[in-house]
This record gives C-alpha cells, structure tokens and sequence, in this order.
C-alpha cells in the first residue's frame, strides 16, 4: 500500500457530522472524528437512526480503528452493533510481525463467540480508516489505484477509482469535490452495492459526501458540521 503522498498530513484532530438520507427520507446521523495519537490516527465513528426509522429498524452502531499517520497501514478494526435485535461485536487486530490478522466475536444476544486467524500481508488497510486513507493520495480524474482492505479475517483488493470533478451541495455548504468510486470483486464493498465517496478537491481532502446504492436503497451521507478543534 503506498504511504500517504510527501508533504500530505491527517487532521491532528478532526469532527465530521453527517445527514444520512434513504432515498428521500432523513435517516440518521452519522458523525467521524480523527484524533492524532503519537504516530497514530485513531479514528471513531457513530452511526445512529432517527424519528420514523427507529420504529421501523433501529441502529446504534459505534467503530473504532486507528493507522498509522506516516505508512497509512491499520493496527486494527473494532465496532458495536445493535441493528434491530442484532447485537454484535467485533474486533479485528493486525499483527504484522506475526503475519496475522485476529478476529473475535462476540454475539451478545445469543451469547455466544468466535475467535478465527488468517494470514495477512505487510500492510492493510481497515473498513473505517479506508474512508481517510485515499485523501492521503493525489486524486486525479481518470485513474484508479488499489489498497489491501482488511475485510473481517479476509484480505481483499479494492480499487478506488476516481471517476470525475463534481460541485456537491451539502447544508454545510458548496464543495468543488472529486469523486472516487470504491470497486471489489468479493467482500463487503461488493455486497454494498455501489458506493463513492466525494472529496474535496483541495489539500485536504475531506469527505463531504458518501453514498452508497444498494438493491432496497439508496443511504447518502451529507456533511452537516466540521469541528477542527
């Protein structure tokens, strides 16, 4: 996996807040934030539904990971899901120097868990630092590049192909964006659907839209708030 881009740094601290829609109706919420750790970024996410969906299918899920801040791999991967009756959590640790990627499960509904190990390479990245990890890369309409992705105990090739430039209207406000589109032959980016993710065409690189079009949906992602302190 190529490291982050020369002269290319992470937010030492960072606060995303989203709008999360499905097809046209308001969903959720979704908030991101980056916090520099040493040579770290650690990164948590929330992802929780609001009014009429609560009653139709409640989500309050929470993520954790955390990268390095100067080769972008992943130490690891963990969330807590409670998706209707569903809890679940899940925590995933890469151990470079073992050559193994560790998965534990816990099903806390039923009470039960799982432990499995596969191999894994020299560098991966994670479900939730792959959100940040291309705004480390030049974003170039037109070309694509491919990133390891640590999908459960199974190491999967994505390429992130970036399609085009885009102006994005979020409430927060208007971006000039590139959009990129993350494409897998296997893994939870195919069972996803389609998904892009819109940066902003700058330095920084922020993600300030997502979606994701699945066969019951579409969920768009729009930013809200962005906190730098």
């Amino acid at each position: 996996m190529a490291p982050p881009q020369p002269g290319y740094t992470f937010p030492a601290r960072q606060t995303l807040s989203y709008a999360v829609d499905w097809r046209v109706f308001p969903a959720g919420t979704t908030v991101l934030h980056l916090q520099q750790d040493g040579d770290q970024e650690r990164v948590t996410a929330t992802a929780d539904t609001l009014g009429a969906i609560n009653l139709i299918y409640r989500v309050s899920d929470r993520y954790q990971s955390s990268f390095n801040r100067l080769t972008g791999c992943s130490a690891g991967f963990s969330k807590q899901i409670q998706e209707g009756r569903r809890q679940v959590d899940t925590d995933l640790k890469f151990d470079y120097a073992q050559g193994k990627a560790l998965l534990t499960e816990k099903n806390v509904v039923k009470g039960t868990s799982k432990h499995e190990e596969a191999s894994v390479g020299p560098c991966v990245t994670d479900l939730l630092s792959a959100i940040f990890y291309p705004a480390s890369q030049t974003l170039t309409p037109g070309q694509s590049f491919r990133v390891p992705l640590g999908d459960s105990i199974h190491t999967v090739a994505v390429t992130m192909k970036v399609e085009a430039r885009e102006t994005v209207r979020t409430p927060l406000g208007t971006y000039q964006t590139v959009r990129v589109q993350p494409t897998a032959d296997a893994g939870v980016v195919k069972a996803r659907g389609n998904i892009w993710i819109w940066y902003t065409d700058d330095e920084r690189h922020i993600p300030v839209q997502m979606r994701a079009r699945l066969f019951w949906g579409t969920i768009t992602f729009r930013l809200t708030a962005m906190d730098q302190k």
